[in-house]
């Protein structure tokens, strides 16, 4: 199977696991039942299950035991979205090409969304129990995700880029701030997939987590690299939005070629972090290629 068919297969799965695993609309409340499945069902890349479910993949994991995980993951990252698109954060009025919850269900109801977004991802590890997944790696996983999450991961990468605005960072400055925001929880996903293996070494989960923080910077270099490239209808937000904030961006510090050579070199360096894996990380491979490549 090719890589492309891979990443359409796995992302179709992801989406039957997380329609299965959030609550449904009849169930009361159901407007906040409403605004989570909006927010999470809304379309994407799904780069975080794609992590979760190739890490598990290239360490031998059951596939039913990733699901869970890969789930969690969304739902963290689509809570994130949620809260950063409200007017006391980023202020964006298109999400996925849609517009943002707040602005479909009020500001109170997708503040109440992004917190049980977060909750039920914690909560969906809790019972997950396919593919033998023991109480150890499940607590492993919760606290691989807490601590993904919090103000020592991706909510104190926010804090760091509100207080960045209008400023002028180092490099040093941005790429720590991009390594809590957006890293932390790519990181997470990796290990999340990685934890399924009850055989997996320290070795390993160590150059997966090199691999992990390579492409998490690279997806934040690219990201930042299309809010200049970019059109508006293919990455699902307004072009320039980071530009009209004046928020820190590798392009602005570096310039623009500058900071595509940056993800190059991440990207390089992610793929030497699996060489560990032989045969077994070639999708690893293939999809820090997705990351650094990807128009949207």
């Amino acid at each position: 199977m090719s890589f492309d068919a891979t990443v359409r297969a796995l992302q179709a799965r992801s989406e039957i696991a997380l329609d299965r695993w959030l609550p449904p609309t009849t169930l009361p409340p159901t407007m906040l039942h409403e605004a989570m499945r909006y927010s999470v069902l809304g379309g994407g890349k799904r780069v975080r299950p794609l992590l979760v479910y190739l890490a598990g993949e290239a360490v031998g994991a059951e596939p039913e035991a990733l699901d869970a995980p890969a789930v969690a993951v969304e739902l963290i990252h689509a809570y994130s979205l949620v809260h950063d698109d409200l007017p006391a954060m980023d202020n964006d009025d298109l999400r996925r090409g849609r517009p943002t919850c707040h602005r479909v269900f009020g500001e109170a109801m997708a503040i109440l969304a992004g917190d049980a977004l977060q909750a039920h991802a914690l909560h969906v590890i809790t019972q997950a129990t396919a593919g033998g997944l023991t109480p150890a790696q499940r607590l492993a996983m919760i606290d691989t995700l807490a601590g993904a999450s919090g103000s020592l991961g991706m909510a104190g990468g926010q804090a760091l880029d509100l207080g960045a605005v209008g400023r002028r960072l180092t490099l040093e400055e941005l790429e720590n701030m991009h390594l809590h925001k957006t890293g932390a929880l790519i990181r997470a996903s990796v290990r999340l997939g990685a934890l399924t293996s009850a055989s997996v070494t320290e070795v390993t989960l160590a150059r997966l987590d090199d691999y992990a923080r390579c492409i998490g910077l690279a997806f934040q270099v690219q990201d930042d690299i299309l809010d200049i490239e970019g059109a508006t209808e293919t990455i699902g937000k307004p072009q320039g939005s980071d530009a009209a904030r004046n928020k820190p961006t590798y392009p602005n510090l570096l310039g623009l070629e500058a900071a595509k050579a940056v993800a190059e070199r991440l990207y390089k360096d992610a793929l030497g972090a699996v060489e560990i894996l032989g045969a077994q990380g070639e999708n690893l491979r293939a999809m820090a290629d997705y990351i650094v490549r990807r128009d949207r």
